[in-house]
């Protein structure tokens, strides 16, 4: 059986391709057009991570690149390659999509709606009959901040904290209407919020708290580093809030798993998460110790925000979601895969490790992190 993905470039499609490759002889890559050398990134993102150097330069005949425009009929292809393409796959991963959170609806239905129209469409072409793996996000739960998150729920009803939950929304409701009309099962994976102990580096695309702490350095731009120096930074948020937080290469793992198990003949949803939530002033803390802030969690917005703060609410669909509460039912993936489905702890001195800088080799993974710095001291 062939293999197509999208999305392989991203933060979790690398770890997907990994572990696809790991199964099949070959994948074909559906690569946006014009963002750069696809295959010079996929091998790239092998070499930092420590593949085998044999495995690394057998990666250009085992990984075909199709360069496709998501939000275009035919994915932007010719009709004939288009035709091809769709005959030759046997599974289909759904994997590509824009995470922008300020992102605006109409932009991010254009990628992630239309984007999940044309690839189901693909999937409806093929002779094959492809079983598609559609990678949604357990955020599709909107803006509900206490209570349980079930996995055959599919309400927009409580509202949405931001436009990208509201895109990855309406896609699912795509998938769900797709597989009525024409009789084929679907996947549907909701990660919850993705990380890794990796730390940044200019080649790997970032994980998320990785982009909230380059928010955070640059909206401080000359804080003193010292403790006395930093500024407070109130943000709405819950001082019992907590984060679901699961380690990027154990989701993917998870995921190619639950591919390969029994489809019902409709629509499949797991919530791909961590059983065990972060509270929030453990990320807190650790953002604490990268960044010269000193960060307090309040009930609303500050009236009289500080230039820093008003800065700061420029990103409302990041901080919103350390008010949250509420827990993701993974009860379908624990009856699938027993103790494999769960995750080692993601902690404080793991979430440290993703962010703090640290000297790379090309061959192989970076060496341990440098001490993190004791919690700042609050007032």
């Amino acid at each position: 059986m062939h293999v197509a993905l999208t999305g392989a470039t991203g933060f979790l499609g690398l770890r997907l391709l990994r572990r696809l490759l790991d199964a099949h002889r070959s994948v074909t890559v559906l690569a946006h057009a014009g963002s750069g050398d696809a295959l010079h990134r996929i091998v790239r993102f092998f070499e930092l991570t420590g593949s085998a150097p044999e495995f690394v330069a057998g990666l250009a005949e085992r990984v075909r690149v199709v360069e496709i425009d998501l939000a275009l009929p035919r994915l932007g292809l010719p009709e004939r390659e288009y035709q091809e393409l769709a005959d030759g796959v046997g599974a289909l991963w759904h994997s590509a999509g824009s995470i922008n959170l300020e992102g605006d609806l109409p932009e991010l239905r254009r990628v992630n709606v239309e984007g999940t129209r044309h690839v189901l469409e693909l999937a409806a072409a093929g002779r094959l009959r492809p079983r598609v793996h559609h990678v949604s996000t357990a955020f599709v739960a909107g803006a509900r901040r206490e209570g349980v998150a079930y996995e055959d729920e599919l309400d927009g009803g409580p509202g949405f904290e931001n436009a990208y939950e509201r895109s990855k929304y309406e896609a699912e409701l795509l998938v769900h209407a797709w597989s009525r009309e024409h009789g084929r099962p679907v996947l549907v994976l909701r990660p919850g919020v993705l990380v890794t102990d990796l730390p940044p580096h200019p080649d790997l695309p970032p994980h998320p708290l990785q982009v909230i702490e380059r928010i955070l350095r640059d909206a401080c731009g000359s804080c003193g580093p010292g403790a006395r120096d930093r500024p407070r930074v109130r943000m709405v948020g819950h001082p019992h809030g907590r984060l679901n937080l699961l380690q990027v290469e154990h989701a993917a793992d998870v995921m190619v798993r639950l591919a390969g198990r029994p489809a019902s003949g409709g629509v499949d949803t797991f919530h791909v998460v961590h059983d065990r939530d972060v509270p929030v002033a453990t990320v807190v803390d650790v953002l604490e110790r990268l960044v010269p802030l000193r960060v307090e969690l309040v009930s609303g917005r500050p009236a009289a925000p500080s230039p820093l703060e008003a800065m700061l609410d420029f990103y409302p669909g990041m901080t919103a979601y350390l008010a949250h509460r509420r827990r993701f039912d993974d009860t379908r993936v624990r009856a699938q895969l027993g103790p494999g489905a769960a995750s080692a702890p993601v902690d404080a001195d793991y979430l440290w490790a993703g962010l703090a800088p640290r000297s790379w080799t090309v061959s192989g993974p970076p060496g341990p992190a440098a001490t993190a710095p004791p919690p700042v001291r609050r007032s």
